[in-house]
């Protein structure tokens, strides 16, 4: 946070980072609007990342020869990177690598002791990997229920909702720091106020850490989990489960695997799981992948966050107002974003439908096919957050189980659409603002969606 005394960080100079980090968007004549589904990396990270391979040589981390103990030590470096992105030290964390975040979540769903009396509480607003949670829940007799969302997709009075499933015994609260959805950032004094009724919290950051900083000494969440490639692009399949070490120690992993365990006798069918992380990092790590993160995590620092988010916000608010003011000929508006209106406490995802002129939607993919051939780079459907879908698209509860039933096996989202007969569709596109955009990308969007005016 600044002081009263300190200056404010110049803006990013964005013509000087796109030439030097991302010249291939100028090459290729892409605008990428893609940021929540994937971050795009710099040549920098490209740069260094060959360098370290050409000069080293690096082996499988389980053995004790000089690749191995290299390998090792990359592994070890990545982890302390990663405490210090959260403002933590190992003495109160723990870094588990995983596959991705999907895979940090299963970790926790899998390992967590659901009971009766343990239940699960999801925000309704979550990506399907943390939804999926509750099958786990459900098998072990859990009680599972929701925190719900309000029309402009805010939780709808958490506190008094958390309160309330608190009272059926301890258990888990499992929510995005912001929404893959909507962009709606959620507040995370709830997870101060889940802890102060005994609940452990499941914070989902994929989304939020791309152009926020999030401490994790004030904001103590139990276990939160992120992809690195939703931060900076390089490389995939690399995530991370940040737990802290008390609540770590609360699961109980179901089975082992190769690196886990000290010793597994098949003689006497019994096994010893190592220590802390080490429990939870199944087989050989991505030994290579996790030696590319110091790269990303360099061009992150070098930019900073708060820029980021500064220069991210800056191009969300252009985009917004460019949007906002699209009118058909009629008066009628042509596009309907969904969330706040006010757009406070959001990052830099907005979800939208363009309209007719006599205010049906225009179906998703129409869009999303002209946005390519515009080589304008967006996603469209439910971005896997159906809670957030079905709040958006006011979607009638009893018509859609009757739709679910009725399709069954041969289940589409056409069909489905097709079925409910509903004004408001089914799915949306999805703009998400990053590091490499600039006010030439926003304006090339704003020209898209107004060639549908009439």
């Amino acid at each position: 946070m600044l002081t009263r005394d300190a200056p404010a960080a110049p803006p990013i100079d964005i013509a000087a980072l796109r030439a030097r980090e991302f010249s291939r968007l100028t090459e290729t004549g892409e605008a990428y609007l893609d940021y929540a589904g994937a971050a795009l990396y710099g040549s920098s990270q490209l740069r260094e990342y060959q360098a370290l391979l050409a000069a080293g040589v690096f082996g499988n981390p389980h053995s004790e020869h000089r690749p191995s103990r290299d390998s090792t030590n990359a592994i070890e470096a990545a982890r302390e990177r990663v405490l210090r992105l959260f403002n933590v030290t190992a003495a109160t964390h723990a870094v588990c690598f995983t596959a991705n975040c999907t895979a940090a979540i299963k970790l926790v769903a899998e390992s967590y002791p659901f009971s009766a009396r343990c239940g699960l509480l999801l925000s309704a607003d979550n990506h399907n990997s943390v939804n999926g949670v509750r099958e786990y829940a459900r098998r072990a007799g859990a009680p599972v229920s929701y925190l719900p969302i309000s029309t402009d997709l805010r939780l709808d009075d958490p506190t008094d909702a958390l309160a309330h499933a608190a009272r059926a015994g301890n258990g888990l609260l499992a929510f995005p720091a912001q929404s893959n959805f909507s962009g709606v950032r959620h507040p995370l004094t709830l997870v101060d106020d889940a802890r102060a009724h005994g609940l452990h919290v499941l914070l989902d950051a994929a989304a939020y850490v791309a152009a926020a900083p999030l401490d994790l000494s004030v904001t103590p969440a139990d276990f939160t989990v992120l992809s690195f490639y939703k931060l900076f692009g390089f490389p995939t399949g690399v995530g991370a489960l940040v737990a802290r070490r008390d609540a770590l120690a609360a699961l109980r992993r179901p089975w082992f695997a190769g690196g886990t365990v000290t010793y597994a006798s098949v003689q006497h069918g019994r096994h010893r799981l190592r220590d802390s992380h080490e429990a939870f990092e199944d087989g050989t790590p991505n030994f290579l992948g996790l030696a590319a993160l110091a790269s990303g995590h360099d061009l992150i620092d070098r930019v900073t966050l708060p820029r980021i988010a500064s220069h991210t916000a800056a191009l969300t608010a252009q985009a917004i107002a460019g949007l906002s003011d699209l009118r058909h000929s009629n008066g009628a508006p042509l596009v309907r974003i969904y969330g706040p209106r006010d757009r406070r406490d959001c990052g830099s995802t907005i979800a939208l439908n363009v309209l007719t002129d006599d205010g049906a939607v225009v179906p998703y993919d129409v869009v999303e096919s002209r946005a390519r051939d515009a080589r304008v780079a967006v996603r469209g459907g439910c971005f896997c957050n159906p809670g957030a879908a079905e709040a958006a698209f006011a979607l009638d509860a009893a018509r859609s189980a009757a739709c679910f039933d009725a399709l069954g096996d041969r289940f589409s989202v056409e069909r489905f659409a097709s079925c409910l007969e509903s004004a408001n569709g089914v799915g949306a596109i999805r703009v998400s603002i990053g590091l490499a955009n600039n006010a030439s990308d926003v304006e090339r969007l704003i020209a898209l969606i107004a060639a549908f005016q009439h």
